[in-house]
């Protein structure tokens, strides 16, 4: 255990959350992404906590010791940005600033979005803000578009792709971490296209050596929160893009009105593929008081784990500004 740092169940949204705190002042929770864990802030929760916040960051529904219902439809955008709304209310707060990274980034916009009276200000990491499409749902889009072979379809497949994962954690871990990051090969295949007949972790590459910001025993930590409830969870979030279309229809065309932040790493390929690229420039016409957009080069995914100190830069300077301890 990090010295100053606790670790408690909380009572949320009807489900548990396993939370990681630091420090005290105004709160700031941190959501993490796919495939990752409160760990994920490890470098973040000192850094802010110093500075005289309130930190906290959960495991998120579906992952480490927090619950993980086993129904797909239990990991709707409603669901999930409730279960942070609760916890707001549970640690006997009524004000956040909520910090998303890959899918958490989408729990925070849509907070935001959705709860401006809780969450004064957002930042995101690596996922810009998607408003909602007028004309079809996500994945009927993607079709039109000639996308079938987008991971996402791939990762809808009930069974097939848990087991893929779960046949070696470590290794699956290790793989996506280093693929998506911005110490693998320039040249590598796209990883977000899954090719007919072939699985997510066919395009990953296993790493010689490890890269500096990522060690073994990071791996294991990262490892033992997936043994406990596997990844059925963590691909629900997944499953509900057209679900979650439906559910945020009162919300379309509304923008995020509050202090924003935006960070990525420039070698990113959430960003950097076609539709990320049209991304980024547009941010701000539905985040209108968007603050900075911080492109890290050479960063690529895992942008808080690859960079700390750029990203901890980034946000203190945002806080300060905008939420002050």
């Amino acid at each position: 255990m990090v010295e100053g740092q606790t670790h408690r169940d909380v009572a949320a949204n009807g489900i548990s959350l396993r939370i990681t705190e630091q420090g005290s002042g105004p709160l700031v929770l941190l959501c993490h992404g796919w495939p990752e864990l409160a760990y994920s802030w490890r470098h973040q929760i000192p850094a802010l906590a110093r500075a005289g916040y309130h930190v906290v960051a959960p495991d998120m529904r579906g992952y480490g010791d927090s619950s993980a219902p086993h129904e797909v439809d239990a990991y709707t955008i409603t669901d999930l940005v409730g279960d942070m709304v609760a916890l707001v209310a549970a640690l006997g707060e009524t004000r956040a600033c909520i910090v998303g990274h890959d899918w958490g980034a989408a729990v925070a916009w849509s907070a935001a979005q959705m709860r401006p009276d809780i969450f004064a200000s957002v930042a995101a990491l690596s996922v810009p803000f998607a408003p909602r499409s007028a004309a079809a749902a996500p994945l009927a889009v993607l079709r039109a578009a000639g996308l079938e072979n987008f991971y996402w379809f791939h990762f809808d497949r009930e069974g097939i792709v848990e087991a893929e994962f779960e046949r070696d954690v470590e290794s699956a871990l290790r793989r996506v971490l280093f693929t998506l990051s911005g110490d693998a090969p320039t040249d590598r295949l796209p990883l977000l296209i899954v090719p007919p007949g072939h699985g997510f972790l066919d395009r990953t590459i296993e790493p010689a050596v490890l890269p500096r910001w990522l060690t073994e025993a990071d791996i294991s930590v990262f490892a033992a929160g997936f043994r406990k409830n596997g990844f059925r969870g963590p691909f629900n979030w997944y499953r509900n893009f057209d679900r979650n279309w439906k559910a945020t229809a009162p919300f379309q065309g509304a923008k995020v009105t509050q202090p924003a932040l935006f960070i990525a790493g420039a070698r990113d390929e959430v960003i950097t593929s076609a539709i990320g690229v049209r991304s980024v420039p547009m941010l701000g016409k539905s985040v209108p008081n968007l603050r900075e957009t911080v492109l890290i080069p050479g960063a690529g995914h895992w942008i808080q784990q690859e960079r700390p100190l750029e990203v901890n830069d980034a946000l203190l300077r945002f806080l300060a500004a905008d939420y002050p301890a």
